[in-house]
């Protein structure tokens, strides 16, 4: 009887063993669809009415907002697939953003953005030209955009060719674009080279700075919608290091 016992014991506590280290697993296992039904994804799209009803500075203070986000790492969850049904029958961005071609600067990912929220133009060098500004006065004056951001960044290539005067092929004119920015920054302390960052960074800054008085110059329908305050344009240079923004003034 004693044997039998002691058998029904082992037996008892081998299942209970077993039952909790099964409970666990399962536990384990679903953890992660726990965490995904708590995270709320996203699937709408701008609409023409919630367009209308930004202000500038509410669009700019959304990107501050979204590149913090960006910076910790706890942008927002999309389904992209659903917002690119949902954005097929139209259009109604909040900006549009003039960037580097630069393959480390995800534009819409640095603001956390979504499919539909921005127009996007990139051009090495994030230089102003006639294509660029026509494709402003269209995001603004006809699709409605509130915001106009240029960004440069850290490392720039065009902006290192730009100072070493490169001459190749059609990057030659391309650079040309970017010496105006050269030229306004001699007033550097500094060495005066691509091989110092604190000289590109410069650089980098004034080439905004230009870019944003070339909008004002050469399109009055933007600089109108500026001074009516129906649009605003602001700029800034992104950090590749750590994902932060520097606003140009």
């Amino acid at each position: 009887m004693k044997g039998k016992f002691v058998t029904t014991v082992l037996v008892t506590l081998t299942m209970l063993s077993c039952n909790q280290e099964s409970k666990t697993t399962a536990e384990k296992e679903a953890a992660p669809e726990i965490k995904q039904e708590m995270t709320q994804v996203v699937n709408h799209v701008m609409t023409k009415e919630q367009q209308a009803a930004l202000t500038p500075e509410a669009v700019l203070q959304d990107f501050m907002d979204g590149n913090k986000r960006f910076q910790s790492g706890s942008t927002t969850v999309r389904d992209h697939s659903e917002q690119a049904r949902k954005s097929a029958p139209g259009q109604y961005p909040k900006a549009v953003v003039l960037s580097c071609l630069d393959s480390r600067v995800p534009v819409e990912d640095v603001f956390d953005q979504g499919l539909g929220d921005i127009f996007v133009g990139r051009v090495a060098g994030n230089f102003v030209n006639e294509d660029l500004l026509g494709s402003m006065e269209f995001a603004c004056k006809v699709a409605g955009a509130k915001l106009i951001f240029v960004m440069g960044h850290q490392h720039c290539g065009a902006v290192k060719g730009a100072i070493d005067d490169v001459k190749l092929g059609n990057i030659t004119a391309m650079l040309a674009k970017i010496k105006p920015a050269v030229n306004m920054s001699q007033d550097f302390a500094g060495e005066k080279t691509s091989k110092s960052d604190e000289f590109v960074k410069y650089v980098s800054e004034n080439n905004v700075k230009y870019a944003m008085q070339q909008i004002r110059e050469k399109s009055p329908i933007l600089k109108e919608m500026e001074e009516k305050g129906e649009i605003k344009i602001a700029g800034a240079f992104y950090r590749l290091t750590d994902g932060a923004l520097e606003f140009v003034k």
